[in-house]
């Protein structure tokens, strides 16, 4: 099993982008329909939520609707707004002993990973990993202000955006932690998920989002896939969230363990997973160093660095589970 991750510089939407969008549209139509047309809102709703809580996106917006071939469909899609519902199990800690570091790893299911690393320069230089063809797993700006999106682990969902676009509008806008949070809290989100926000000064904070309840942030440099209390028992079992919390936070107080050796901790149980057939399994590692503006993307086998001067295009083929043969057990 593999996956393949480009790394791609278009400072402006093009026809690369385009390419990309229509080989996968179908896939993301698939799904942005599993619930039926009429549970999706309309493309006037869309763009009326853009406008009122992201409006410097929207001329952005207006060009992928426009590269997409203009259609209904694809611009409800595009928006992110009150999106289907999608969990995704991570682990993220925030390092500050030295160049402030946000490190994470994303586990998800590798058949809906864009595979795509991308250097864009909308309204800031982004450098991050991409999610629903423009919104971002994680990523940094070149103000030296980094986020990572983790589910919150809870069931409940709403009116709101998809956490991707989120993400990337606070790269978009924001320059300090302080600034991201409060941006975080004011944007409705259609899911329960955790931020953490790291700056080159590493100040941190880990926002709790959710559709029912107001933003809640917390001054702790770790986050998994559970809000302060456990609320899905099920879930939480699966993913192992308090023990990956657990595990941070003890790497995090030892004094003992450098920056090399907390990634190297990234690669090995229980926060790196190897269940991808059932959805959970580490797509990637990735560390942005906010003082270098450098990013480093990581697996058992291989690595590559990329960053604001220096930024190489190129196409990663990782196996991230080898097959066992017949005879390879004796």
């Amino acid at each position: 099993m593999y996956i393949t991750l480009k790394f791609i510089r278009e400072p402006k939407p093009s026809e690369r982008w385009q390419r990309f969008f229509l080989r996968v549209w179908p896939l993301y139509r698939n799904w942005y329909l599993g619930e039926g047309e009429d549970a999706r809102p309309t493309r006037a709703a869309c763009l009326n939520a853009l406008g009122m809580h992201m409006p410097e996106l929207v001329p952005t917006y207006e060009r992928l609707c426009e590269l997409a071939g203009g259609g209904d469909l694809e611009a409800r899609f595009l928006s992110m707004w009150c999106p289907p519902p999608y969990m995704a199990g991570c682990s993220q800690a925030a390092w500050v002993r030295g160049n402030p570091t946000l490190i994470r790893n994303y586990d998800y299911d590798p058949r809906y990973f864009d595979g795509r690393m991308r250097f864009t320069e909308w309204r800031k230089p982004v450098i991050g990993i991409q999610d629903s063809a423009w919104g971002m797993l994680d990523g940094m700006n070149a103000d030296g202000l980094a986020l990572a999106l983790a589910f919150g682990g809870r069931k409940v969902s709403g009116k709101g955006f998809g956490i991707p676009l989120v993400v990337r509008y606070v790269l978009e806008t924001c320059s300090t932690t302080e600034e991201a949070v409060r941006t975080l809290s004011r944007i409705p989100v259609h899911m329960s998920y955790n931020v953490l926000v790291l700056d080159r000064e590493g100040h941190y904070a880990v926002v709790y989002l959710n559709p029912d309840r107001p933003a809640k942030t917390v001054h702790q440099p770790v986050c998994t896939n559970h809000q302060g209390s456990i609320e899905w028992e099920e879930y939480a079992a699966f993913t192992q969230t308090l023990q990956r919390r657990d595990e941070l936070e003890e790497l995090l107080r030892d004094e003992n363990v450098d920056r090399a050796q907390l990634l190297k901790r990234f690669l090995k149980p229980p926060l790196y997973h190897q269940q991808y057939l059932r959805g959970f399994g580490t797509l990637y590692g990735v560390a942005y160093d906010l003082k270098r503006k450098v990013v480093r993307v990581f697996w058992p086998e291989q690595h590559v660095e990329a960053g604001f001067k220096e930024f190489t295009e190129q196409e990663l083929k990782v196996v991230l589970l080898r097959p066992v043969g017949r005879y390879m057990a004796k």
